[in-house]
């Protein structure tokens, strides 16, 4: 017992940011389950290899409901290892907002409100599906993936230099207003107030990755540089003149991708 007490007083167990620890934590796990091939993906197709645009939807679809499950599982982990990272001050606010609260009662409010989050841009993951279910993006990129990246290069554009984009945005980079504004008792409120603010995460972010989709939903270089991209955008100061950068690159990149396509 004396030595528990001497480490006691040796550690301040109140200042451990075990939010963050365990954020990260989890987003690391799912970038070493992604990189290592853990999650189990339905059989392949001949001639596409899991990194090709459009191949993990083609698959997915190519082996009904079981697919279409598998696919949502590999998209959530996806989604965790490039969202979570970027979240963990939300995530920590979110925590501090519960100081009345009994430290099981916050254990399950933050979990209730990582898990809402996670289950949210889970879900996002049949996007791809349905367009690809109209649009083989697969086929398309075989045939012309200059119009294709370029054309989406256009989209995200249009889209990073939106109002909307700033707004949401704005949003997730100063995360407190909202939690204070829409803050909820009890575990049911923390999914709720999750769910409310993932929806701006999502309008936030869609754009990058309909690129990542177009490039390769499974390209491990790409999901670290898309990764990197939002992150900055929403926890640096210049996070916003980034997100506008970003768009114009974009769109001058996309304009020559096209022209070269079309000439």
């Amino acid at each position: 017992m004396s030595t528990w007490n001497s480490v006691r007083g040796f550690v301040d167990f109140r200042r451990i940011p075990v939010v963050a620890l365990v954020t990260y934590g989890i987003a690391l796990l799912a970038w070493v389950a992604i990189i290592r091939r853990w999650l189990p993906m339905p059989g392949m197709i001949p001639g596409l290899q899991m990194s090709d645009p459009g191949a993990p939807e083609a698959m997915a679809l190519s082996n009904g409901l079981p697919g279409v499950g598998l696919y949502l599982i590999m998209w959530g982990v996806m989604m965790i290892a490039m969202m979570y990272p970027s979240s963990v001050s939300l995530f920590r606010l979110y925590y501090k907002t519960l100081d009345e609260t009994t430290k099981s009662g916050k254990a399950a409010r933050v979990s209730a409100f990582m898990g809402t989050y996670a289950i949210v841009w889970a879900i996002t993951g049949i996007v791809p599906l349905v367009v690809n279910a109209v649009v083989p993006i697969a086929a398309v990129a075989n045939q012309n993936s200059t119009f294709l990246f370029g054309g989406t290069l256009l989209l995200l554009s249009v889209y990073q230099l939106s109002p909307y984009k700033n707004r949401c945005l704005k949003y997730c980079r100063t995360p407190l207003g909202f939690l204070m504004e829409y803050h909820q008792p009890g575990v049911r409120g923390a999914a709720e107030m999750s769910f409310r603010f993932s929806i701006f995460c999502v309008g936030c972010c869609w754009a990058l990755f309909a690129v990542m989709v177009v490039v390769g939903s499974m390209n491990i270089l790409w999901m670290a540089v898309i990764t990197v991209v939002l992150s900055l955008e929403r926890v640096v100061e210049w996070g916003d003149r980034l997100a506008r950068t970003v768009g114009v690159v974009a769109g001058v990149v996309g304009v020559v991708l096209v022209i070269v396509a079309v000439v």
